[in-house]
């Protein structure tokens, strides 16, 4: 295994996976995240990185996450935690990703973000208030979240995390133990890409392994 260094990057090639160590807080900062799927206390953490327009982001939604979340998820395994990745500066990316959060605003941010990616990249305001409504939110206050753009810096920040962990494209996942930050020696796995179930389930199967050692 061979390693590259940055100032505040470890990086090693493990065939299609990369593992990488990176000074990111895993823990308690996001135990009361509204974009946090499962128990707060589950050993380990999946982050995705992910576009609402995105073709493959779209494939993971139906194909791998449902098998992820019955196995690991459920079973309080891992906890999953969706971060916004916008391709664009501007545009229905940003705007789907407000969407969400502005519907996580009052409760049912999973709900706008499941309802947007069955929508299959069918998206617009339009589409937004519809959601808005099958969720029984306010919508005036929803209304005003959108047009307000409280959560565009988020949004953004998300983004430039994203590219701190080398990410230039959605998806991207980082799979980390919860309790403590990657270090060299046991390092956070990257999966750069939708890739299929199998990828996930080795890496999380192997680091669930060694905690059992």
């Amino acid at each position: 295994m061979k390693w590259l260094t940055r100032p505040w990057l470890a990086l090693a090639f493990t065939g299609s996976v990369l593992v990488w160590s990176c000074p990111v807080v895993a823990g308690n900062s996001l135990d009361t995240d509204m974009r946090m799927r499962g128990q707060v206390n589950a050993p380990l953490t999946l982050i995705e990185y992910s576009d609402f327009t995105c073709g493959y982001c779209l494939k993971f939604f139906k194909q791998t996450w449902p098998r992820i979340q019955a196995r690991y998820v459920d079973t309080g395994k891992v906890r999953f935690v969706y971060r916004d990745f916008p391709r664009g500066d501007q545009g229905v990316g940003v705007d789907a990703a407000t969407a969400a959060r502005c519907a996580g605003a009052q409760g049912q941010y999973w709900g706008m973000h499941d309802r947007l990616f069955s929508e299959g990249g069918q998206l617009g305001k339009q589409v937004y208030r519809q959601h808005a409504v099958a969720l029984n939110l306010d919508q005036s206050a929803f209304e005003r979240c959108l047009r307000d753009g409280q959560f565009t810096k988020a949004i953004f920040e998300d983004r430039q995390e994203a590219n701190q962990w080398g990410f230039h494209g959605t998806p991207g996942f980082i799979l980390v133990r919860t309790a403590t930050e990657p270090t060299e020696k046991e390092p956070a796995v990257a999966i750069p890409g939708a890739f299929p179930f199998e990828m996930f389930a080795e890496e999380i199967d192997r680091l669930l392994a060694s905690d059992k050692k």
